[in-house]
Formats: C-alpha cells, sequence, structure tokens
C-alpha cells in the first residue's frame, strides 16, 4: 500500500492510460455521503494510497477534520441541485454515488418519497451528469469511473421496505446503463455496482462486518477489474447475483436487439 505523499496543490484528471488499478496516486475521486462511515472509511483507504478525495455532503465541514486522513476537499450539496455540483465532477476521475437514508419500518408516503428521492432519484441524476460531462469533454484521455452503492437490499430484505424499493430502483437503473450496446457507452465513465452486506454504521449500527474492512474490500475488488463489486457475508447474495444481472442483461439486450428505430 503506497504511504501517503502530502500535496500541496490538487491534481485535475490524468491523461495518462493506465487502469485505476496500477496506481491511485494524485487520482481525484469524489464521494457522495462522504460524512458518513462507509464514506470515512474509504476516504481514509484512498488517501492511504495517494488519492486526492473530495468529500460530496449535504452535512456541513466538521471543525476538526484530521489532515491526514480526511478529505482533501469538502463540497456541500443538496438533492435536487445537483447541477450546482458540474464545476466539481468536470475534474474527477473516479465518482462514487454512495449517500442514502434508511427510515426502517416507516412506511408513510413522506418517507417513501424521501428514500426515493436520496437512495435513488438523486443517484440517477448524478450518474446522467456525470456522463453528460464526460461526452462534452472529448478529451483523448481514459475515461473516469462511476460506481453506485445499491446494497444487497437490492435483492434481499433489509426490514425496511422504502429502502429496498429505492435500492431495488437504482440498482435496475445502473442494470439499464450496463445493458446498453457498445456503442452508445463509448467514451462514458466505467460503471461499477457495489452490492454491500450489512455493515455497522448511523444506519445500521448492529451490521456484522466494519466499514474499514467494507472499503479495503471494495477497492480490492475494483483494482481487480470486477464490474460488480460484491462484499458480503451472505452467500445467498454471492450467488444470486450475477446470476440477477446475468438475468437483466439477457433481457434488455434482447429488447435492444428487437428494437425499431423509426
Amino acid at each position: 500500500m503506497h504511504q501517503f505523499t502530502a500535496m500541496s496543490q490538487p491534481l485535475r484528471r490524468t491523461s495518462d492510460s493506465s487502469s485505476m488499478a496500477e496506481t491511485w496516486s494524485g487520482r481525484r475521486v469524489g464521494i457522495t455521503g462522504a460524512g458518513g462511515e462507509l464514506g470515512r472509511a474509504l476516504t481514509r483507504r484512498l488517501r492511504q494510497k495517494g488519492a486526492w478525495v473530495v468529500a460530496l455532503s449535504h452535512r456541513p465541514k466538521p471543525t476538526e477534520l484530521n489532515s491526514l486522513t480526511g478529505p482533501q476537499e469538502w463540497v456541500c450539496w443538496n438533492c435536487g441541485k445537483e447541477e450546482e455540483l458540474d464545476p466539481t465532477l468536470r475534474g474527477l476521475d473516479l465518482l462514487v454515488l454512495n449517500h442514502g437514508i434508511n427510515p426502517g419500518g416507516d412506511q408513510s408516503p413522506e418517507s417513501l418519497n424521501n428514500a426515493l428521492e436520496i437512495n435513488a432519484l438523486s443517484q440517477w441524476r448524478l450518474l446522467q451528469r456525470f456522463e453528460q460531462l464526460e461526452r462534452n469533454l472529448q478529451q483523448d484521455s481514459s475515461p473516469p469511473e462511476l460506481w453506485v452503492n445499491t446494497s444487497e437490499a437490492e435483492i434481499q430484505p433489509a426490514l425496511s421496505p422504502a429502502y429496498e424499493l429505492s435500492k431495488r430502483l437504482i440498482g435496475q437503473l445502473v442494470s439499464l446503463r450496463w445493458s446498453a450496446p457498445r456503442q452508445p457507452r463509448t467514451r462514458l465513465p466505467t460503471l461499477r455496482k457495489l452490492v454491500l452486506g450489512p455493515f455497522r454504521s448511523d444506519l445500521n449500527p448492529i451490521g456484522v462486518m466494519s466499514a474499514d474492512f467494507v472499503a479495503g474490500q471494495i477497492l480490492w475488488q475494483a483494482d481487480l477489474g470486477l464490474p460488480l463489486i460484491i462484499v458480503t457475508p451472505n452467500p445467498l447474495t454471492l450467488l444470486a447475483m450475477p446470476l440477477v444481472e446475468l438475468g437483466r442483461l439477457t433481457y434488455n439486450r434482447l429488447l435492444w436487439a428487437n428494437r425499431h428505430d423509426p
């Protein structure tokens, strides 16, 4: 693991063609939900590898932020105002969509609306904005990466109907983007899906995994080049999730193949 080297200035998006699996040094990484347990763990791990981390959070910047393990930049934003992040998104090598809420057993319309808006629709809008910005750049550098945390709740019960519905929605939207033919996805960010089991956090204080362990597994699997990153103690998810994705891919590709453009 690379030791952190202090950088006096943030680096712009790298223009070399080396993959992220080869080096993290100097790469700019934006993380939504950076103030949460997993966001902090990913920040620590990435800082240790030499990345420049930009926190994207609805929370104000903490008054006491560790200069060695915390993010080098802190950008506040609110769901529904994704366009305000455009100047920040343009310079990123990796965007991690990790923000979310868990209303538990609350099934009121307000909780359902909030969960769908924050966990799914805002992530979908950011995904599209990041893709559109990359289209507009038209640079010769290798495309950035986009990671979406959909959670094990995409296919497993989570004792929270609103959370499950929202995670299934964003999960299926990511699967749709994966299913698009190669040509429409040319020069777009490389898309990875993070399917994570229960880890200890404010949203789930009884999680069986630590956020640091999960963060380490995410980066390890990303360095292996896996598009579908699964971190869970549940063997059913390890077996079922790849099959679910294969089924979605087959179904969506068949629809693409049978589409008749006017």
